[in-house]
């Protein structure tokens, strides 16, 4: 596994930066809209309110900020270059943004069009951004990094899953649309193949670089890169083929039972190298995976319960996968790649060095990242809370979330100041020894 980066074949800074940016935009409105909603969204994962709320958190925040992390790590980790990187993530981000937003809206008022708008928006988009992935691979597949083919192989995992949850989602999102109520059979696929598939398969493939590199760990133990992610995918497919009606609801629990296992060796595996890390002092990435870890391996117990005791307790489940897992780790995975992107990028080019240029650790300094952490983490637990029917603890998830993403986009705003008052200043300096 390479952790060594080629920085220059980093994309131009717009490229990531835009998803990046995005990203606790989305969660902003998932806190507002969650703040109006109050229990409502908790009743169950079929309300209205509950579907928006899940899919600002999916399509908004995550596949925002996946999408930036690959035009990104791809070409710097792989040496695998996306096609047209600044028109991909131009048609990415306007089909991806909108197209949730008209899915957010369409749940929530229930207007025929706007559900044909966002499946129009949001297939363009995820077409787009596979279409783009797999053609820069085959393109510089020869070129590609040696220690690379975990991480790219783990990649085309997700965008095949991906394309399953875009298939089975523009189906139901056209049925709707039609006044007819889908099949809930094909909301679970849906809802199993986005998740497990797309963001857990992605982060998975993103954790095989990040963690070793920004957590000074090491490396995964290479039965795990190798063979993890296509067990994974192997197992969705089967427990596919037994809920359609070609297995026994045995065989169903039993691949069940191996993905939840699967899960718990990743999760298991990462709290070990990170527990172990070199750099003995947590920073905030390093709460937050930890975090995202954690909420990660409570889904086993959980699910367990409601496979025993035949409870509906898929809306704790959500919260645990959703927000603790995926977005613990998107929220960490921001505080590392935003502060070395805008840092890479004010220095980037120069034949010399000057001393103005801000280090890494501050553009975003951790005191204030850890800050945000424990808002985080009181906003994860009241929405736990709240999923278990808790009184008042969805609205004061709610508030608490809301605090924590405007935190979270205030730090990677200083960040973008300091990026483009360094740009200034730099060629105000250049401009002035030219004249010299």
């Amino acid at each position: 596994m390479q952790r060594a980066l080629s920085l220059n074949n980093s994309p131009a800074a717009s490229v990531p930066l835009r998803f990046m940016f995005s990203t606790p935009l989305f969660v902003l409105l998932a806190a507002l809209l969650l703040l109006w909603a109050g229990p409502m969204a908790f009743v169950s994962r079929w309300t209205p309110q509950a579907l928006a709320l899940t899919h600002l958190f999916t399509l908004g925040a995550l596949a925002h900020a996946m999408a930036g992390a690959m035009m990104q790590i791809l070409p710097v980790a792989t040496n695998i270059h996306i096609l047209a990187p600044r028109l991909t993530a131009t048609v990415v981000h306007i089909g991806l943004g909108l197209g949730t937003l008209a899915l957010v809206a369409a749940f929530l008022v229930g207007t025929p069009w706007l559900y044909h708008a966002a499946v129009a928006l949001l297939t363009i988009a995820l077409l787009w951004l596979p279409v783009a992935v797999v053609g820069g691979w085959w393109r510089h597949r020869k070129n590609a990094s040696k220690g690379s083919v975990e991480i790219l192989a783990g990649v085309r995992f997700a965008l095949a899953a991906l394309l399953v949850t875009l298939i089975i989602g523009a189906s139901l999102a056209g049925q709707l649309g039609a006044s007819v109520t889908p099949n809930r059979l094909f909301t679970d696929l849906h809802a199993t193949w986005g998740l497990l598939g797309w963001i857990g398969l992605l982060v998975i493939a993103m954790s095989f670089q990040l963690i070793p590199m920004f957590q000074v760990t090491e490396l995964y133990p290479k039965i795990i890169t190798r063979w993890l992610t296509p067990t994974i995918i192997v197992l969705l497919m089967a427990h596919t083929f037994t809920v359609m009606g070609w297995g026994s609801v045995d065989l169903d629990i039993i691949v069940q039972v191996l993905l939840v296992v699967a899960y718990l060796v990743f999760a298991g595996e990462t709290l070990y190298l990170i527990w172990t890390r070199k750099r003995p002092e947590p920073d905030a990435t390093t709460l937050f995976w930890r975090t995202s870890m954690t909420c990660l391996a409570a889904c086993a117990p959980v699910w367990l319960a409601q496979l025993l005791t035949g409870t509906d307790m898929s809306v704790t489940l959500a919260m645990l996968f959703i927000v603790g897992f995926a977005w613990s780790a998107v929220n960490g995975m921001l505080y590392k790649i935003v502060p070395f992107l805008t840092w890479f990028h004010c220095q980037r080019g120069l034949q010399v060095a000057l001393p103005f240029i801000p280090k890494v650790r501050q553009m975003i300094p951790d005191a204030k990242a850890k800050q945000q952490f424990v808002v985080h983490l009181l906003a994860l637990v009241l929405l736990i809370a709240a999923s278990l029917h808790v009184p008042y603890a969805a609205r004061a998830g709610a508030l608490a979330l809301l605090v924590s993403a405007a935190w979270l986009l205030l730090h990677m705003l200083h960040a973008l100041r300091l990026l483009v008052s360094t740009k200034q200043k730099i060629r105000e300096t250049l401009g002035q020894t030219a004249q010299s």
